[in-house]
């Protein structure tokens, strides 16, 4: 059977800019789906000179900005959140955290604002499970007698085949991770291959629920599983990201094509 391919980086950074979806994922991480974040008090900084990485030329390629960075509210009290998206492994992303992190830190203070409390995570919807280190001491070899005096850094990762959605509030984001999830067998041998009719029930009744017509439906069910043969599941995993911009079988065409 057919391997899931990489959802579209481009497709889920927009997810994650969706502030009731942001305040959704922080919320399931550090809460366990308490809500304490909320959408309405989020900052968005991607634009802020803060969020830079790198301000100063570098022979070095290093000026970028974080994929999602949001100043939020915890019960009064701010504090930075920045977000990662992977579509693939990366044993130095620890590494890439930590420098990010530092660099928060460190622009904050160069801009004389008030320094904030950061965190960090990454949204990861890769194929495999994530099996690199989540913590930065994980990832070295540390003397015996040194292990009290090297500082740690935490990387918590968030893959969508392993969250609950019955703790999500956002229905966009609880559709995308149900629809994911479905596109998977646990009990095949392999663990994450695809229940592809699984997959295409959920997502044509959640079709139907948003009041695409009886008929209209019936035809875009046929043409779909008639061209996923040809279709990338790449462009299945980017349909399902999409499916609440969806209002006619000519979007979901768009999509796929």
């Amino acid at each position: 059977m057919s391997q899931i391919r990489n959802a579209s980086d481009t497709t889920c950074k927009q997810l994650l800019r969706d502030g009731e979806c942001f305040a959704d994922l922080s919320n399931a991480l550090y809460f366990h789906g308490r809500q304490v974040i909320k959408p309405e008090n989020q900052i968005s900084q991607e634009n802020d000179v803060s969020t830079l990485i790198g301000k100063e030329p570098l022979p070095m390629e290093t000026k970028r900005y974080r994929d999602i960075v949001r100043k939020a509210s915890i019960n009064g009290d701010y504090m930075i959140i920045g977000v990662e998206h992977q579509s693939t492994l990366d044993k130095n992303m620890i590494i890439r955290i930590l420098n990010y992190d530092a660099q928060l830190y460190i622009n904050q203070v160069e801009s004389g604002k008030e320094v904030r409390p950061v965190g960090s995570f990454v949204f990861y919807t890769g194929d495999k499970e994530w099996t690199y280190s989540k913590s930065l001491k994980e990832s070295l070899k540390i003397p015996p007698e040194m292990e009290d005096y090297i500082n740690d850094w935490k990387l918590p990762v968030l893959e969508p085949k392993k969250m609950d959605p019955q703790i999500l509030i956002s229905k966009r984001l609880k559709e995308v991770v149900e629809i994911r999830q479905s596109m998977l067998e646990e009990d095949l041998p392999e663990g994450d291959e695809i229940n592809m009719c699984k997959a295409m029930d959920q997502l044509f009744q959640r079709f139907e629920n948003q009041g695409i017509e009886k008929g209209k439906l019936n035809t875009l069910q046929f043409t779909l599983k008639e061209q996923l043969t040809t279709t990338s599941l790449e462009k299945l995993n980017e349909l399902t990201l999409n499916i609440f911009n969806i209002n006619s079988e000519e979007d979901v065409l768009k999509i796929i094509h």
